[in-house]
């Protein structure tokens, strides 16, 4: 690699870190603001959570169906233009979300911002992993994994300051379209172009249900990674209600969620460039991922004990929990690196999203549990976890170890 190149692949590994901070910021703005912006729009107290879970459908319904969308134009067309396209989109929406006045408009700007954002993260990884050697690949990943999910962080100190909800939607579609001009100078993969001219059988979704084993190693990437929005939406976005369970006094109900998010995604941060690291130690990415899990299952019953202690007690073990499931990073390379270039982009983008879009799953088991079961909003997280990790344990298990695969071959 020549030095033109190297500062290429540079550039590339930058741009797709911050266009995953700009995608974290987006993806947990509502998070953020959810308490503020609903009362803003005559929301009850009482339907809080029950409208802000509606509101998460529709975003997440959103990146269910943009993943499948922009995954297959990535390797149909090329990851350049999933890169521009997806940006554009949710740049656009979450602008337009300034200016809501309505729950109905609220919901239809959710599913487009969703729909935009389920682009951005597959594309970049896809790009990286085919544009760099297989022993560098994963250390560029944990970086832009690291770098991008402090979007959070940023979110939640810009959501402390402004304090204005419209205004940190309008700045994140500012931010969005502020990326598009560093998009610019990013060049198409040479993998992809190279591929393009052998087949046409590219972007084909049907190839991963064609064939059990393939079926199997794609069921198993997505369940994989579960447990990370488990914790994210339980224990982070939905922190008041869970901190009302424990007993815990606090004096603004607004930023309880706004910390907690900031402390899983500090905790994230630091999981995913130290989980990419082992993984490169190790020579594996299933022996890191599996430490990991061990971790999180840790962490997890530590929270109960000590979570209730005190509001500082609450945010530090969140902290713990975001550093669990710092496996994103190494998830995200296990699934690029485990199918073809044909379908790479296809995978790196519909795997994410429908992890994403497990959000969906797990409200529902949530609420149920809570409300058809009668469950305490302790006992009813706890069994969502259960179902979660166990799920995730199985799918470890069905898993390839892809670490140091050549990457450059069709399915």
């Amino acid at each position: 690699m020549n030095e033109i190149q190297k500062k290429g692949v540079t550039l590339l590994v930058i741009v797709a870190a911050l266009g995953y901070f700009v995608d974290v910021f987006d993806l947990l703005l509502f998070g953020m603001v959810r308490i503020g912006s609903l009362r803003s729009l005559g929301v009850d107290d009482t339907l809080l959570e029950k409208i802000g879970f509606h509101l998460d459908y529709w975003q997440m319904f959103g990146m269910l169906a943009g993943g499948i969308f922009w995954g297959v134009l990535g390797d149909k067309k090329g990851r350049l233009i999933v890169l521009f396209g997806s940006i554009i989109t949710y740049s656009i929406a979450n602008t337009l979300n300034s200016f809501v006045h309505t729950i109905p408009q609220y919901e239809i700007l959710r599913f487009i911002a969703g729909f935009g954002l389920a682009g951005e993260l597959g594309a970049g990884v896809t790009l990286v992993n085919e544009s760099m050697s297989k022993e560098k690949r994963g250390i560029a990943t944990a970086f832009i994994a690291g770098f991008g999910v402090l979007g959070a962080v940023f979110g939640c100190l810009l959501v402390l300051w402004i304090k204005d909800w419209r205004m940190c939607y309008l700045i994140g579609g500012c931010m969005g379209f502020a990326l598009l001009v560093l998009r610019i100078s990013v060049y198409e993969s040479g993998m992809y172009l190279s591929v393009k001219e052998k087949t046409h059988n590219l972007g084909n979704f049907s190839i991963l249900f064609s064939d059990r084993k393939k079926l199997i190693r794609y069921i198993s990437i997505i369940f994989l990674a579960v447990p990370i929005w488990y914790v994210v939406q339980l224990y982070a976005k939905y922190s008041p209600e869970l901190a009302d369970s424990l007993g815990l006094h606090y004096d603004d109900k607004k930023k309880v969620a706004i910390y907690a998010i900031m402390a899983v995604y500090s905790g994230l941060t630091l999981g995913d460039v130290t989980c990419g690291l082992l993984s490169n130690y190790l020579g594996s990415r299933k022996k890191a991922i599996l430490i990991y899990l061990i971790l999180l299952i840790t962490v997890i019953i530590l929270f109960w004990f000590i979570g209730k202690i005190s509001m500082t007690a609450f945010y530090t073990m969140i902290f713990l929990l975001g550093f669990a499931i710092g496996y994103w990073a190494v998830f995200m390379m296990t699934a690029a690196e485990s199918f073809g270039v044909n379908i790479r982009s296809t995978v790196s983008n519909t795997a994410p999203n429908f992890v994403r879009g497990s959000v969906i799953g797990i409200n529902l088991l949530y609420t149920t549990f809570k409300g058809s079961f009668g469950f305490s909003t302790q006992s009813a997280n706890l069994l969502v976890g259960a179902i979660c990790i166990g799920i995730a344990a199985l799918a470890w298990t069905q898993l390839q170890e892809t670490f140091g695969k050549d990457l450059d071959y069709i399915e």
